[in-house]
């Protein structure tokens, strides 16, 4: 642990950050109907269940997040340009909303069912900080880093990523189970994150050794 003169900690490898005293797991979007459009969504499904057992197991707090799409009376101006966009429709006439509330494709996987204890922010933006509770309940528990796993990285896991940091916390992301749409643009998500410099950057294998070498992990 690095401290200032003024006795800020600031953490100074992966194991520190991955104190379940200080982080929490943030399973992004992981949703029917969004994992039905990943390619190799089987594999991000895998690994980021390897990350949530190893946060569960280290007693470590889970949030999930939800994409939710309004009702079409509901839908305004920016819903409807963007639905349009991904629905690749010309009038706003024809777009339907995929992702109601109650709808099949807008729950979580089954292979990564939210726990009782396990909070779930549903938001209509791409940032999860955005207009949600999320940034809230996290200054709220006193947790100041937040780990990254689920799709997609160039949709709204940057900035998600980006927006945690000017909310105060540091984002760590767990690269190998952040699946994404179209390569080209998860590659120039990654490298903008690593040039800014802000992000910590693992895979799941150091994600969970870094939380079984860590001798703070609280055992639920």
């Amino acid at each position: 642990m690095i401290r200032s003169s003024e006795g800020i900690e600031i953490p100074a490898n992966l194991a520190e950050w991955c104190d379940p005293r200080r982080m929490a797991l943030v399973v992004y979007d992981m949703q029917v109907g969004i994992c039905r459009q990943i390619a190799g969504a089987a594999e991000i499904v895998e690994r980021t269940g390897a990350a949530l057992e190893a946060a569960r197991s280290a007693g470590m707090r889970v949030a999930f997040t939800r994409h939710l799409s309004l009702p079409r009376k509901w839908m305004g101006t920016t819903q409807l340009r963007t639905s349009m966009a991904w629905q690749r429709r010309d009038s706003p006439d024809t777009v339907e909303p995929w992702f109601l509330r109650d709808a099949d494709a807008t729950r979580i996987i089954a292979e990564l069912e939210p726990r009782p204890d396990e909070a779930v922010f549903d938001k209509l933006t791409m940032s999860a900080f955005d207009a949600t509770a999320l940034g809230f309940a996290l200054h709220d528990c006193g947790v100041r880093a937040v780990a990254l796993a689920g799709v997609a990285m160039e949709i709204g896991i940057e900035p998600t990523v980006r927006q945690a940091t000017d909310n105060g916390f540091v984002a760590v992301v767990i690269e190998d189970a952040c699946g994404f749409g179209n390569h080209e643009a998860r590659d120039r998500s990654m490298a903008t994150l690593r040039f800014l410099g802000e992000v910590v950057v693992t895979d799941v294998a150091g994600f969970c050794g870094a939380l079984a070498g860590s001798d703070r992990i609280v055992r639920p």
